[in-house]
């Protein structure tokens, strides 16, 4: 095993409480449409909740500019490079994707985003029925693709800290 180049520890942090506010994310998601008893309680964590992840995205993409993450093992090879490269792409547009299509759907319903307190957030997309339809769909379908992303980046942690023994792991473990 190399000596891992540890990232910051605003960046280990950020990224640690997004897994597990995504992960909570993703179950409260799957409870609310197949618990119809519990929706109404799970829908009011799972509105505040997106509009936290946005944020954080945002604080996440800003501290990812300023703190450079540590590099890739010169020993990678580069097909692995590419393909992480291009998972943290794909993680960070859904990190964004997802509750800007939720936040927008919920407009276009004409139903408010509420935050702890009560505080509303304004429209994003004017009131449509189509456009509601449309968006609750691609709100559905972009989560998936953020589970199966968040999937497969977890896969990919484990492997280089199972098999690659590469450090890659260990930069954002502690």
């Amino acid at each position: 095993m190399t000596t891992p180049h540890r990232f910051p520890a605003t960046s280990r942090l950020l990224h640690w409480s997004m897994a597990v506010l995504i992960l909570v994310m993703l179950f409260v998601g799957v409870g609310m449409v197949t618990s119809p008893d519990g929706y109404h309680r799970l829908v009011s964590i799972h509105r505040p909740l997106g509009v936290t992840i946005l944020v954080l995205a945002a604080i996440r993409l800003v501290n990812r500019q300023i703190r450079r993450p540590p590099p890739l093992p010169t020993a990678m090879p580069a097909p692995l490079k590419l393909a992480a490269q291009g998972s943290h792409v794909a993680l960070y547009g859904l990190m964004f994707a997802v509750p800007l299509v939720g936040w927008a759907m919920l407009s276009a319903g004409a139903y408010p985003v509420l935050l702890f307190g009560g505080v509303a957030l304004p429209p994003i997309a004017p009131h449509d029925a189509g456009l509601y339809a449309a968006l609750r769909g691609t709100h559905t379908v972009l989560a998936l693709l953020l589970f199966a992303t968040f999937l497969l980046h977890l896969g990919a942690a484990l492997a280089h800290a199972v098999i690659f023994r590469d450090g890659v792991f260990e930069s954002m473990a502690g």
